[in-house]
This record gives C-alpha cells, structure tokens and sequence, in this order.
C-alpha cells in the first residue's frame, strides 16, 4: 500500500534549515496495523502528513497505492485522499459550528454522496459507536473521549482502506484511551489499514510493528505479531 524511498523533507526559513526527515525508506503492506514512535520532534507527525497526502516530501520518493505521487499537486493529493484515507488527531479536530451527524456527514459530502445515503451512511457509523444520543449535540457539549469517538466515526464512515491516527490517545484519560484503541482494533480486524503515531508503549502493543524514529531516521523496528497476506 504504502513505499518510501530515501524520502527527505526539510523545512526552511530566513534564518534556518530543519532536516524533518533523512532518507526515510518504509514499506507498509495493505491490511498491516503500524505504530510510529519516537520522542517529540523526531519527525513522526511530519512523515503522517506526507503519508496522508497533506504535504509533499522535499526529496525521496513516494508511492501510495501503486502510484508515484511524490510530487503530486495539492489538487491531485486532495482527489487521492477523498476516500482512501481517514485521519484522527489528537486535538480531534471537529467543526464547533456542526453537530456530531453534521461532523461525521461532512467527508460525504465532498464524495457527493446523496442526502438519502450520507443519513443511511451517518445513522450507521454512530450507531456502532454509540453516538446516536448525541447526534444532535455540539463538540464543545460533549467528553473528550466522546469527541474523539466523533472523530473515529468521521473517519470510517466512507469506509477508507488507510485510517492515520496521530497520537489518538493523547488527550483521553486511561479508559477512554482503551476504547478507541478498541474501536482501531476492531477496525484492522476487518481488514483497514492503520498507521497510528503515540508515545505510549501499551497502545503501541496493538499494531503488528512498531518503527521507532529519531532525528529523522528509522532506528529500530519492532515486530509484535506476524503478518500474513
């Protein structure tokens, strides 16, 4: 699904050049469940971003899916991510403005998925969450960890074949941290692909592999549990 060769990013400005990344080169089978761990600033969060199409590497190359899209315009990596990928953060990122059917009908709507459908599509995601009390409810109105069970259920509801999940854990309290962690297991024994970054050893445990970043560089890589294809 995903193959990095030598990729590179550096981030410039007036006065200095960071080297986020240093020839970074990673493969990551179709079906795999991946942690990415690393202390703060060793480039996790900047190679999520350029695995999930919100930014272009400064050199290297990239393949998602089969196809070279290292240097693929913002229009053409927003057009590969609308369906095939699905993000939840750490700060949640919900709409304030939009109630919990409204955030998670939101990734349909850019699909131009009929009204009829998004609802179907919705009704069904929260359900399965257990969100259907407070669909009607605004983000600020809600728990942390409910959010972030917003957040999960945006996130899957066009049913993606890549979830990216960027320190999920990070702002819930223990019990709330376990079941989203669920919930991802759940979702790779279905056959998702996930890639989730989190500082946690505990959380890492769930993924297959664990590759360990510092400074930019791939160091260790940890196997959990064998893949098979």
């Amino acid at each position: 699904m995903i193959e990095t060769k030598n990729l590179v990013k550096i981030f410039t400005t007036e006065e200095v050049e960071t080297s986020a990344l240093n020839k970074v080169n990673l493969i990551i089978k179709e079906g795999e469940f991946v942690s990415i761990m690393g202390p703060s600033g060793c480039g996790k969060s900047t190679l999520l971003n350029i695995l999930g199409l919100l930014d272009n590497p400064t050199d290297g190359e990239y393949e998602f899916l089969g196809e070279d899209v290292t240097r693929y315009s913002e229009r053409q990596r927003a057009h590969l991510r609308k369906g095939n990928l699905g993000f939840v953060f750490q700060s949640y990122n919900l709409i304030d403005e939009l109630t919990v059917f409204e955030n998670v009908e939101l990734p349909m709507l850019y699909l131009k998925i009929s009204a009829s459908e998004r609802k179907k599509k919705a009704m069904e995601v929260l359900e399965r969450l257990q969100l259907i009390p407070r669909k009607n409810h605004f983000p600020q109105q809600l728990s942390g960890g409910q959010q972030q069970r917003v957040a999960v259920a945006r996130a899957i509801v066009v049913k993606p074949k890549l979830i990216l999940a960027d320190e999920p854990t990070g702002n819930l309290d223990s019990s709330n941290g376990e079941e989203v962690m669920n919930l991802l297991n759940q979702l790779h024994d279905e056959g998702t692909t996930i890639l989730m970054v989190t500082h946690s050893p505990a959380y890492a445990e769930y993924s297959q592999r664990v590759i360990h970043l510092f400074d930019g560089h791939i160091v260790t890589e940890n196997i959990n549990k064998e893949f098979h294809i």
